[in-house]
Protein backbone atom coordinates (compact mmCIF):
# COMPACT_ATOMS: atom_id res chain seq x y z
CA UNK A 1 0.00 0.00 0.00
CA UNK A 2 1.56 3.04 -0.73
CA UNK A 3 2.37 5.48 2.38
CA UNK A 4 0.31 8.60 1.68
CA UNK A 5 1.78 12.06 4.20
CA UNK A 6 -0.54 15.70 3.55
CA UNK A 7 2.33 18.24 3.93
CA UNK A 8 -0.15 20.89 3.31
CA UNK A 9 -4.10 21.53 2.79
CA UNK A 10 -4.93 18.78 0.03
CA UNK A 11 -1.01 18.45 -0.74
CA UNK A 12 0.06 15.23 -0.67
CA UNK A 13 3.64 13.27 -0.98
CA UNK A 14 2.27 9.83 -1.99
CA UNK A 15 6.04 7.17 -1.54
CA UNK A 16 7.66 10.67 -1.49
CA UNK A 17 6.22 11.90 -4.96
CA UNK A 18 4.12 15.22 -4.83
CA UNK A 19 0.44 14.77 -5.58
CA UNK A 20 -2.63 16.52 -5.00
CA UNK A 21 -6.39 14.70 -4.51
CA UNK A 22 -8.40 14.11 -7.75
CA UNK A 23 -11.05 16.63 -8.22
CA UNK A 24 -12.94 14.88 -11.22
CA UNK A 25 -12.02 11.18 -10.83
CA UNK A 26 -10.70 9.80 -13.93
CA UNK A 27 -9.69 13.08 -15.55
CA UNK A 28 -5.93 13.59 -16.74
CA UNK A 29 -4.73 17.12 -17.95
CA UNK A 30 -1.28 16.27 -19.05
CA UNK A 31 -0.86 12.64 -18.89
CA UNK A 32 0.17 12.85 -15.42
CA UNK A 33 -0.47 9.34 -13.61
CA UNK A 34 -3.24 8.63 -11.19
CA UNK A 35 -3.01 6.59 -8.43
CA UNK A 36 -5.94 4.80 -6.21
CA UNK A 37 -5.43 4.66 -2.40
CA UNK A 38 -8.30 3.31 -0.82
CA UNK A 39 -10.62 4.24 -3.11
CA UNK A 40 -9.26 8.29 -3.33
CA UNK A 41 -8.05 9.28 -6.40
CA UNK A 42 -4.61 10.90 -6.48
CA UNK A 43 -2.92 12.62 -9.50
CA UNK A 44 1.15 13.15 -9.47
CA UNK A 45 2.46 16.46 -9.52
CA UNK A 46 5.23 16.78 -12.33
CA UNK A 47 8.14 19.61 -10.79
CA UNK A 48 9.14 19.39 -14.18
CA UNK A 49 5.95 20.48 -15.18
CA UNK A 50 4.77 22.86 -12.86
CA UNK A 51 6.85 25.60 -11.04
CA UNK A 52 4.84 25.31 -8.09
CA UNK A 53 5.28 21.96 -7.34
CA UNK A 54 8.79 22.70 -7.77
CA UNK A 55 9.04 25.31 -5.00
CA UNK A 56 7.00 23.13 -2.90
CA UNK A 57 9.80 20.16 -3.00
CA UNK A 58 12.40 22.62 -2.82
CA UNK A 59 11.11 23.59 0.31
CA UNK A 60 8.65 26.93 0.47
CA UNK A 61 6.98 27.02 3.95
CA UNK A 62 4.08 29.26 3.72
CA UNK A 63 1.44 27.71 1.16
CA UNK A 64 -1.92 29.92 1.98
CA UNK A 65 -3.21 28.09 -1.60
CA UNK A 66 -5.37 26.37 0.05
CA UNK A 67 -8.99 24.53 0.13
CA UNK A 68 -12.16 27.66 -0.20
CA UNK A 69 -9.16 30.24 -1.37
CA UNK A 70 -9.85 32.47 -4.47
CA UNK A 71 -7.01 32.58 -6.75
CA UNK A 72 -6.21 34.86 -9.98
CA UNK A 73 -4.04 33.38 -11.95
CA UNK A 74 -2.34 35.09 -14.68
CA UNK A 75 -0.45 32.89 -17.18
CA UNK A 76 -2.59 29.80 -16.65
CA UNK A 77 -1.27 28.59 -19.99
CA UNK A 78 -2.75 25.02 -20.61
CA UNK A 79 -3.71 24.60 -17.34
CA UNK A 80 -1.02 21.94 -16.05
CA UNK A 81 -0.27 24.00 -12.69
CA UNK A 82 -4.09 25.69 -12.51
CA UNK A 83 -5.67 22.02 -12.38
CA UNK A 84 -3.56 21.55 -9.36
CA UNK A 85 -4.68 24.55 -7.70
CA UNK A 86 -8.05 23.32 -8.23
CA UNK A 87 -7.64 20.38 -7.00
CA UNK A 88 -6.16 22.40 -3.67
CA UNK A 89 -8.83 24.90 -3.70
CA UNK A 90 -11.48 22.29 -4.21
CA UNK A 91 -15.25 23.10 -4.43
CA UNK A 92 -15.60 25.84 -2.62
CA UNK A 93 -12.55 27.67 -3.92
CA UNK A 94 -12.32 29.40 -7.53
CA UNK A 95 -9.44 30.09 -10.13
CA UNK A 96 -9.55 32.80 -12.59
CA UNK A 97 -7.35 31.57 -14.81
CA UNK A 98 -5.86 34.90 -17.12
CA UNK A 99 -3.98 33.37 -20.60
CA UNK A 100 -3.25 35.92 -23.01
CA UNK A 101 -2.16 33.07 -25.91
CA UNK A 102 -5.25 31.76 -28.03
CA UNK A 103 -3.71 28.98 -28.47
CA UNK A 104 -3.42 27.58 -24.96
CA UNK A 105 -6.52 28.96 -24.01
CA UNK A 106 -8.21 26.26 -26.40
CA UNK A 107 -6.25 23.69 -23.97
CA UNK A 108 -7.42 25.71 -21.01
CA UNK A 109 -10.86 25.48 -21.87
CA UNK A 110 -11.15 21.75 -21.96
CA UNK A 111 -9.62 21.77 -18.59
CA UNK A 112 -12.58 24.22 -17.62
CA UNK A 113 -14.94 22.15 -19.15
CA UNK A 114 -14.52 19.47 -16.39
CA UNK A 115 -13.44 21.51 -13.57
CA UNK A 116 -16.21 23.99 -12.63
CA UNK A 117 -13.92 26.27 -9.49
CA UNK A 118 -12.35 27.33 -13.13
CA UNK A 119 -13.02 30.46 -15.01
CA UNK A 120 -10.83 30.75 -17.89
CA UNK A 121 -10.42 34.48 -19.55
CA UNK A 122 -8.58 35.24 -22.72
CA UNK A 123 -6.81 38.48 -22.04
CA UNK A 124 -3.70 40.51 -21.37
CA UNK A 125 -2.31 40.33 -17.65
CA UNK A 126 -1.36 43.92 -17.90
CA UNK A 127 -5.00 44.90 -19.24
CA UNK A 128 -6.21 44.29 -15.59
CA UNK A 129 -9.81 46.53 -16.02
CA UNK A 130 -10.79 43.97 -18.68
CA UNK A 131 -11.57 41.79 -16.22
CA UNK A 132 -11.60 43.56 -13.09
CA UNK A 133 -15.51 42.90 -12.14
CA UNK A 134 -15.06 39.70 -12.80
CA UNK A 135 -12.57 38.66 -10.03
CA UNK A 136 -13.58 40.82 -7.97
CA UNK A 137 -11.11 40.87 -5.21
CA UNK A 138 -9.08 37.65 -4.24
CA UNK A 139 -7.32 35.71 -1.62
CA UNK A 140 -4.04 34.83 -3.78
CA UNK A 141 -2.36 36.03 -6.85
CA UNK A 142 -0.30 33.30 -8.80
CA UNK A 143 1.87 34.98 -11.66
CA UNK A 144 3.86 33.01 -14.06
CA UNK A 145 4.28 35.06 -17.23
CA UNK A 146 7.11 35.11 -19.81
CA UNK A 147 7.44 39.26 -20.16
CA UNK A 148 9.93 41.72 -19.58
CA UNK A 149 6.96 43.73 -17.36
CA UNK A 150 6.71 41.10 -15.00
CA UNK A 151 6.86 43.41 -11.98
CA UNK A 152 4.37 46.30 -13.97
CA UNK A 153 1.86 43.16 -14.46
CA UNK A 154 2.36 42.20 -10.36
CA UNK A 155 1.50 45.76 -9.64
CA UNK A 156 -1.56 46.30 -11.72
CA UNK A 157 -2.91 43.28 -10.52
CA UNK A 158 -2.33 44.23 -7.02
CA UNK A 159 -5.55 45.77 -6.89
CA UNK A 160 -7.64 42.84 -6.88
CA UNK A 161 -5.58 41.58 -4.21
CA UNK A 162 -7.26 41.47 -0.68
CA UNK A 163 -5.46 43.20 2.32
CA UNK A 164 -2.82 40.98 3.64
CA UNK A 165 -3.60 38.99 0.72
CA UNK A 166 -0.75 36.53 -0.92
CA UNK A 167 1.48 36.72 -4.15
CA UNK A 168 3.07 33.70 -5.64
CA UNK A 169 5.24 34.63 -8.32
CA UNK A 170 7.52 32.87 -10.48
CA UNK A 171 10.40 35.18 -11.64
CA UNK A 172 11.68 34.34 -14.70
CA UNK A 173 14.59 36.11 -15.08
CA UNK A 174 15.77 35.20 -18.72
CA UNK A 175 12.10 37.32 -19.74
CA UNK A 176 13.20 40.19 -18.08
CA UNK A 177 16.54 40.18 -19.26
CA UNK A 178 18.60 37.63 -20.98
CA UNK A 179 22.07 39.58 -20.72
CA UNK A 180 21.51 40.42 -17.03
CA UNK A 181 22.91 38.84 -13.42
CA UNK A 182 19.81 36.66 -12.63
CA UNK A 183 20.11 37.90 -8.62
CA UNK A 184 20.30 41.16 -10.35
CA UNK A 185 17.35 40.60 -12.05
CA UNK A 186 15.55 39.10 -8.80
CA UNK A 187 16.52 41.86 -6.65
CA UNK A 188 15.35 44.83 -9.36
CA UNK A 189 12.23 42.92 -9.20
CA UNK A 190 11.60 42.51 -5.69
CA UNK A 191 12.69 46.32 -4.98
CA UNK A 192 10.27 47.33 -7.93
CA UNK A 193 7.33 45.73 -6.01
CA UNK A 194 8.69 46.55 -2.00
CA UNK A 195 6.06 49.16 -1.73
CA UNK A 196 3.59 46.99 -2.30
CA UNK A 197 5.02 43.47 -1.31
CA UNK A 198 6.81 42.03 1.84
CA UNK A 199 8.56 39.33 0.88
CA UNK A 200 7.96 36.27 2.60
CA UNK A 201 9.97 33.89 1.25
CA UNK A 202 12.22 32.96 -1.94
CA UNK A 203 13.48 29.96 -3.42
CA UNK A 204 15.59 29.14 -6.45
CA UNK A 205 13.60 26.11 -7.94
CA UNK A 206 16.43 24.47 -10.44
CA UNK A 207 17.03 22.03 -11.10
CA UNK A 208 13.31 21.39 -12.09
CA UNK A 209 13.36 25.23 -13.84
CA UNK A 210 16.27 26.97 -14.65
CA UNK A 211 17.09 31.02 -13.74
CA UNK A 212 13.61 30.52 -12.19
CA UNK A 213 13.31 32.62 -8.21
CA UNK A 214 9.80 31.15 -6.69
CA UNK A 215 9.04 34.26 -4.17
CA UNK A 216 6.28 34.69 -1.68
CA UNK A 217 5.04 37.76 -0.95
CA UNK A 218 2.35 40.05 1.03
CA UNK A 219 0.34 42.42 0.39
Amino acid sequence: MPKVEEIFSNVFLIDGKLATKNLVKGSRVYGEELVDVDGTEYRLWNPYRSKLAAAILKGIKNMHIKPGANVLYLGAATGTTCSHVSDIVAEKGSIYCVEISERSMRDLIKVCEKRLNMLPILQDALNTEAYAKEVGKVDIIYQDVSSRQQSEILLRNAKLLKKNGYAYVAIKSQSISSSSDPKSVYNRFLSEVADTFKLVEAVDIAPYSLLHLFAVMQK
